[in-house]
């Protein structure tokens, strides 16, 4: 069985072990119809607005592919990341594209399909800050931005970063980069492939760099997937399959050279 296959036939599996735990499911989706999606809106690359005010980035493009697949229409909204999981439960989107990491909490609230890319995280610094040791001690009394309620906020607290470090807590990932560069914070945590393609693509990061090892697993996660509702295991088969089929004809391929010169798997 090829590595693609197996990956599809596991999601396929696991899909269909969630359901049978629970009472119902919700009819799948037929052609034409209309699946909303929720992504988060403010994470160049993969999820932002262009100056018209329309959704574009990796995971949109990710969305749009997927709905081709499965010959359904596209519906996508903006959601701040910390009500994108209530909005799901509460049925006012039928799935999250949206970079989220696979993390043992998320899987009790949400159902993942196989993952679409891999992730590891990393902290950035100025350069001349001296800072080498990221460890809990080596940070005592510095200031760390992050996005409030992602993976990396969950990760500093499960290691007691916030027992020695200041937390500073932001509602996108845009604002704690900017105020690295004014030195209202004296480092910053988060996707390494979103630094490397957004924020170390700008003239104002040329004086900041990673600093210490790549950090992934646990409350990490072990890659991103999507979400469907604990009660649409369907749903998720069916975008099993479709991620399968746009892996296998180039399409996934060539949404990432789009962003990425280096795999995401």
């Amino acid at each position: 069985m090829s590595h693609s296959l197996f990956q599809r036939f596991r999601g396929l599996v696991t899909c269909a072990l969630a359901a049978t735990a629970l009472v119902m499911s919700v009819p799948a989706f037929s052609e034409g119809d209309t699946l909303r999606v929720a992504t988060e809106g403010t994470y160049p690359p993969w999820s932002f607005k262009d100056a018209s005010g329309q959704l574009q980035g990796f995971d949109v493009d990710i969305a749009n592919a997927l709905c081709a697949q499965m010959k359904v229409k596209c519906q996508i909204v903006a959601q701040a990341w910390d009500g994108i999981i209530p909005g799901l439960q509460a049925n006012r989107y039928d799935v999250i594209v949206a970079s989220m990491s696979t993390t043992p909490a998320r899987r009790k609230q949400v159902l993942f399909t196989n993952k679409y890319k891999d992730t590891t995280s990393s902290f950035i610094a100025a350069k001349d800050s001296g800072i080498k040791d990221v460890s809990p001690a080596g940070l005592k009394g510095k200031r760390i931005g992050v996005q409030r309620g992602a993976s990396q906020h969950q990760w500093l607290v499960a290691n007691g970063y916030d027992k020695t470090a200041s937390l500073v807590l932001y509602d996108d990932t845009r604002q704690p980069e900017l105020d690295l560069v004014a030195g209202r914070v004296d480092l910053i945590i988060g996707n390494k492939a979103t630094f490397y393609s957004d924020f170390f693509k700008r003239p104002d990061s040329k004086d900041f760099a990673f600093v210490g090892p790549e950090f992934k697993g646990g409350v990490l996660g072990d890659g991103n997937a999507i979400a469907v509702r604990l009660d649409n295991a369907e749903l998720c088969n069916r975008i099993n399959a479709a991620l399968a089929a746009i892996m296998a004809n180039g399409t996934y391929d060539q949404i990432r050279k789009k962003y990425f010169p280096f795999s995401l798997m």
